[in-house]
């Protein structure tokens, strides 16, 4: 009998499927074990990673805010008012006050929260070439928890300044630091009235065969554009703001005299549109012309003193103008706090520009009354120029800084053989740039629109002792408002 039928297994074959199967069977418990592995490993290190997670999370809870990230601008600090040190921390903040803050070495500042940061901004501008600490106690996030203290610090670099020397051979103005050893020209042309310079950019008033023109370059005296002016004429009193990157000038139409041109008028322009026209201020009353005038610092507005004696406190563009009385002249304005020191005709005063309130302004002891008064930053009080007298003969003239209480200290003395031409304050009111015209009697003045000595020295003390830092040759610091007059 056949035992080949279908239901019969191969005698061959059969072992064979049969170990197939096994390895079959094998590789699927494997891959089992694997993944049991895989999985076991897996929630292994999900579960090591949520420890250290509510670990960490729970260490942070311990702790209070820290310091992830810290802003500033040096450069900038040193140069203007409003420069801000800003500290980003871990968490959002509660609002910090100012108490909490201790900047040192000490100098004015506020102090505002956002977020998970903190900022400190500078109400003057900061000292040179100096490490300033900003210490903020019991930062505390929003909701509570533990506090923390943050100390954080920052370097100022070198104090630098332009200044405008003439000679026989043309006119330069040349960037220095306060040694005068690192002086580089930036800009030459043979006939340099004056100049002003703006965080970003120089202004030069330039004479071409009696020609005005104004022309603006990079502080590098690169990329030199040239600035419309309303017409042919005269520009004189070239003064920049302390922001808004904006100038402003009298104007006097060269046909003044016959055809009845513009006289005196004031102009403003934005060097960030230096092809738009200028602008005429518009002050109120029939008298348009203007005598004297300031920007005033960390602001926008302008005091303006007219032809006949109004003194006027407006906008840069005229608008809103406030009447402060009668006066001769404006000596200068204070950064920080805006007090104008203004001649009225029975003396010298100090103006609240804020509201208008008058004060009476301590001179410094002298038989004369001083021929300059420049208020410091910050309102501490004057720097006045004083000369001493034998008959009709000076003997001396002496710089010195006024307090409020009247207490004078001399800065800066010179023989009355020279002569002292303006006074003018970094920014941080660290120095004074003291303008002397050496033996003024046998120094010859030159034919400029304004004309000044030929041999110029500018010279840079310490104003909180007087002491002696440079010599420069040149004049019309760019720390001053104004050109000398």
């Amino acid at each position: 009998m056949s035992t080949d039928g279908p239901g019969t297994p191969d005698p061959v074959s059969a072992p064979t499927r049969s170990r197939s199967a096994d390895r079959r069977a094998r590789g699927g418990r494997s891959r089992d074990r694997r993944r049991r592995a895989f999985t076991t490993a897996f929630a292994v290190v999900v579960g090591a990673l949520v420890l250290v997670g509510a670990a960490g999370a729970g260490v942070s809870a311990l702790q209070g805010p820290r310091v992830t990230g810290v802003q500033s601008d040096p450069e900038a600090a040193v140069a203007a008012s409003g420069s801000r040190f800003i500290i980003t921390t871990s968490r959002s903040l509660q609002e910090v006050d100012a108490s909490q803050v201790t900047v040192t070495p000490a100098t004015p500042f506020t102090v505002d929260t956002s977020g998970r940061s903190v900022g400190v901004r500078f109400t003057l501008p900061l000292h040179d070439d100096t490490e300033y600490t900003v210490r903020i106690d019991g930062l505390q996030a929003v909701g509570g928890g533990p506090t923390s203290d943050v100390v954080e610090t920052m370097k100022t670099p070198p104090l630098e300044m332009f200044l405008l020397r003439r000679t026989a051979d043309g006119d330069t103005v040349f960037r220095t630091d306060l040694t005068g050893e690192q002086a580089v020209p930036v800009f030459e042309h043979p006939h340099i009235e004056d100049f002003r310079a703006t965080a970003t950019r120089l202004v030069m008033s330039v004479s071409d065969e009696g020609q005005a023109s104004l022309i603006s370059t990079d502080l590098n005296g690169g990329d030199q554009i040239p600035l419309p002016l309303p017409g042919e004429g005269r520009v004189t009193n070239l003064q920049s703001a302390d922001r808004g990157e904006l100038i402003g000038y009298t104007y006097t139409a060269a046909d003044v005299g016959a055809g009845g041109g513009a006289e005196a008028v004031l102009y403003t322009t934005s060097l960030k549109e230096p092809d738009a026209d200028p602008v005429a201020i518009a002050l109120p009353g029939d008298e348009q012309r203007v005598a004297d005038w300031r920007f005033v610092p960390d602001s926008e507005s302008l005091l303006a003193l007219t032809f006949d004696g109004r003194l006027l406190l407006s906008a840069a563009s005229g608008a809103d103008a406030v009447e402060l009385g009668t006066a001769i002249a404006i000596d200068g304005i204070a950064r920080g706090t805006p007090l104008a020191a203004v001649e009225r005709v029975d003396g010298l005063a100090l103006i609240d520009l804020r509201d208008g309130t008058e004060s009476p302004l301590p001179l410094a002891p002298s038989d004369t009354r001083p021929a300059l008064v420049l208020p410091l930053p910050g309102g501490t009080g004057t720097l006045q120029t004083t000369t001493t007298f034998d008959g009709l003969t000076p003997v001396s003239t002496s710089v010195q800084v006024v307090d409020l209480d009247g207490t004078a200290r001399p800065v800066f003395e010179t023989p009355g053989s020279d002569a002292v031409l303006q006074t003018c304050v970094s920014p941080s009111g660290r120095y004074a740039a003291v303008l002397v015209a050496p033996d003024v009697v046998s120094n010859p003045y030159d034919l400029y629109e304004v004309p000044l000595p030929e041999r110029l020295e500018t010279h840079i003390v310490t104003l909180d002792d007087g002491e002696p830092v440079v010599a420069l040759t040149g004049f019309d610091a760019s720390w001053c408002q104004v050109p000398p007059q």
